[in-house]
């Protein structure tokens, strides 16, 4: 029987459309072929992980690079080791930050320096052991103080002198600071920050902004500061303008001007929080980038790995356990325009973070005024012994501060 022309089977079918005949599957592509695209994309996906992987290590590289590791500081105090306080809780974690008012680059407009280095604010920031609770105390510049004999950059010794608490960083650095305060507190400092102008101005900036209330307009010269009044927000060169102007805001004092720095650092501490910072690497590395510039810290905190670590622990306290005040301080009684501490309640709010116990803070405490004064002993003016007959409080008092949960505007 012969095939019909046009048959499937017949050998003078045409081609069909697929390039076999009509109704023929197209046969599958070869396994060389098919290899070789895998091939391909796998190569693609190598390169794109390792180019990943080497931008992410020059980021890395670059914000460790920030840091400057203060080596002379660890040197000085391990000579004065036998006469520092130990460490009483283990975990518990004390912080000094200090600002340092050194201009930099960018910030001629705040004077020019004047060779020496000068402390603008200093903090001591105590992390409780279970990292549930943070307490940021304020030490006035201005504050009386026994400055013990240090050693300074060129080999030389100051002498021991009673005299403002900052003189201590302007005379022979962050050590002698260090063991001033350690005289003062009796508490171990086991880390020390120093933060310029322009760390604080980028850091503020990384963050877009710190919310602030005024209640009335404000043109500082000084602080190269005008602003209106009502709400806004202030970025880096507004911001150092207002946590550094004393004059033109409230009553002038130094203490007045500790309390708006501690509102603002809560403030920028909340919004770090809340706007998930710590969490969204996109927006961590321009805060990690700007708090790491211009930033000297001592050895257990001068890498990247060292830092994240310790905001790890610390990122999840709530924001109204994290707390600001300034040691309890009047008028120092020899001269109005110094400070001296207020007893006994600053010997209890130390005693209470060397133990790693709950401080409380409230907007309105007793006034200073209306408790029992402690007159310097003659043979040591930096200390204070109780008048007699003076009852000591059985309980610690509520100190006059605030918490980064209630912001600068309510």
């Amino acid at each position: 029987m012969t095939d019909r022309p046009g048959s499937p089977s017949s050998p003078g079918t045409p081609a069909g459309p697929t390039g076999g005949a009509w109704g023929a599957p197209m046969p599958a592509p070869a396994p060389r072929r098919r290899r070789r695209w895998l091939r391909w994309v796998a190569l693609g996906m190598t390169l794109l992980t390792l180019t990943a992987a080497g931008v992410g290590w020059a980021l890395y590289q670059r914000l460790d690079s920030n840091i400057t590791t203060d080596t002379d500081t660890a040197d000085e105090l391990a000579r004065w080791e036998k006469e520092r306080p130990v460490a009483l809780v283990q975990g518990a974690q004390n912080i000094l930050i200090i600002g340092s008012d050194t201009r930099g680059a960018g910030n001629g407009a705040y004077g020019t320096d004047s060779g020496t280095q000068r402390s603008d604010t200093t903090i001591l920031l105590h992390l409780a052991a279970d990292r549930r609770s943070a307490t940021a105390v304020s030490l006035p510049r201005d504050l009386m103080a026994k400055i013990p004999s240090c050693r300074q950059s060129d080999g030389s010794r100051t002498n021991e002198r009673f005299a403002q608490f900052n003189w201590a960083y302007e005379l022979a650095g962050a050590a002698c600071t260090i063991r001033t305060v350690e005289n003062i507190t009796r508490i171990r400092v086991d880390h020390h920050v120093i933060v310029d102008f322009n760390g604080f101005k980028r850091l503020v900036d990384a963050i877009d902004g710190v919310e602030v209330c005024l209640k009335q307009p404000v043109d500082d010269q000084d602080a190269k500061l005008r602003l209106p009044a009502g709400r806004q927000v202030l970025r880096g060169e507004a911001a150092l303008g207002y946590v550094r102007a004393r004059y033109s805001l409230g009553n002038g004092s130094d203490t007045e001007r500790m309390g708006r720095q501690q509102e603002f650092l809560g403030s920028l501490f909340r919004e770090m929080q809340s706007s998930g910072v710590l969490l969204n690497p996109a927006r961590l590395y321009p805060v990690l980038d700007a708090a790491t510039s211009s930033l000297t810290t001592d050895a257990g905190l001068d890498t990247l790995r060292k830092l994240y670590d310790l905001v790890r622990t610390v990122r999840d306290i709530p924001s109204e356990r994290v707390q600001f005040l300034t040691v309890p301080r009047r008028p120092y009684v020899h001269n109005s325009a110094r400070d001296e501490l207020v007893q006994p309640d600053a010997d209890q709010l130390f005693e209470q973070l060397r133990n790693d116990r709950p401080v409380a803070v409230g907007m309105h405490v007793r006034a200073a005024d209306n408790k029992p004064r402690r007159e310097p002993a003659p043979s040591d003016p930096g200390t204070s012994a109780p008048a007699t007959g003076s009852p000591e409080p059985t309980t610690p008092p509520t100190y006059e501060g605030t918490t980064a949960a209630r912001g600068m505007c309510g």
